[in-house]
């Protein structure tokens, strides 16, 4: 089944008497299960392209469907809902609070979702547990290591058990060792079942993907299984 499909896609932005196409009529479809890497030079139109497919942002034009159901036709609160539920997101940066704990951090998306806070932080307890941090739990950012701060991220991305997993440049911050590390875990969060999709800029880590994609000037121009 196609968990995504963008047809003929444009986004475009005016600079002063420019437009410029960030994406230029791109066409993606994604099935279940897949684990896919998106690749480019920057300004390429990658994280664009990944903004779009997470709902952060909406085409200029073409047509987006998730699982059926055309994505112009959310409204606000559904678009947060999708996000928080149905797809987990993970950032180079980290994208962690600084004085919040592992755990906090973790059970963040499901405060927003209204959850009580003995499941938060029951769940978040768990999630950290399966990126091998049970022992981090009470640790802020500042007091853990790049690798092991990524895997909160991951944990945090987990946590509301969704079906798609978007990484952006999720290795750009790690020395190699905890790169593969992280790509491992990714390897095995697909290998259960869920959509991978990640943006990088290194053929060695989109290698270890199932599908690479790679983007220029808005387009599609490469795309192997």
């Amino acid at each position: 089944m196609q968990t995504i499909k963008i047809t003929d896609v444009y986004k475009t932005y005016v600079m002063g008497d420019n437009v410029v196409n960030a994406l230029a009529g791109l066409d993606l479809s994604v099935e279940d299960g897949e684990f896919v890497a998106i690749m480019g030079p920057s300004g390429s139109g990658k994280s664009t392209l990944m903004n779009i497919l997470g709902c952060l942002d909406r085409p200029s034009r073409g047509s987006y469907m998730l699982d059926g159901r055309e994505v112009s036709e959310y409204n606000d609160d559904e678009l947060a809902v999708t996000r928080n539920k149905k797809i987990g997101f993970v950032f180079q940066s980290f994208n962690l609070l600084p004085r919040m704990s592992s755990l906090q951090n973790v059970a963040l998306p499901m405060v927003y979702a209204g959850a009580p806070e003995k499941e938060r932080l029951k769940k978040a307890a768990d999630a950290l547990g399966k990126v091998g941090l049970a022992d981090r739990i009470n640790h802020r950012p500042n007091e853990l290591s790049g690798g092991q701060r990524q895997r909160v991220a991951i944990a945090r991305a987990l946590v509301n058990n969704p079906s798609i997993i978007m990484a952006d440049e999720p290795t750009g911050n790690l020395d190699s060792k905890s790169g593969q590390d992280i790509m491992a875990m990714f390897k095995g969060l697909n290998a259960e079942g869920r959509t991978i999709i990640l943006v990088t800029h290194e053929p060695e880590i989109a290698a270890l993907a199932r599908r690479e994609i790679l983007v220029r000037d808005g387009l599609i121009v490469k795309d192997e299984r």
